[in-house]
């Protein structure tokens, strides 16, 4: 039996930033908060398994409406910490460490296809060099 999914309304306020760690990880505190809106009717303008959600995804080797169905059965954080750690591709805690530490410091520039996306951020003041993925969420 479904739970009464409750979250942040997206509509109001920002999901937690891709930088908060939940369970070590990093993006999962973001996910949660954007699936939990989703499926709660309060996403707004946000998006869900969007290709930052991708990332925790693919780093795990989950999919997007796997992770969803926790959700919709009201897990918490630490529930959803908990199925991810036991879900998909296993990972150590250091891996763990390792790939949120260089997703957090990693920039869109260097990937040769969303390098041209700093022509717009460069409107905005962002340099490519130092300015990292993170520095804010946009929609796909």
């Amino acid at each position: 039996m479904k739970k009464e999914v409750t979250g942040k309304n997206l509509k109001k306020e920002a999901p937690r930033s891709p930088r908060i760690r939940v369970g070590g990880y990093a993006i999962l505190g973001r996910t949660i908060d954007t699936c939990r809106a989703l499926v709660a009717g309060n996403i707004g303008e946000y998006y869900f398994d969007c290709p930052l959600d991708n990332m925790l995804f693919r780093f795990k080797g989950v999919k997007g409406n796997d992770f969803k169905a926790q959700i919709e059965q009201g897990a918490s954080d630490q529930e959803i910490v908990e199925w991810l750690n036991r879900t998909g591709q296993k990972k150590t805690p250091e891996e763990i460490h390792r790939w949120s530490y260089e997703v957090d410091a990693s920039s869109l520039c260097n990937n040769p296809e969303k390098c041209d996306f700093f022509d717009v951020a460069k409107k905005l003041g962002l340099g490519p060099v130092e300015t990292t993925t993170f520095f804010r969420c946009l929609p796909p």
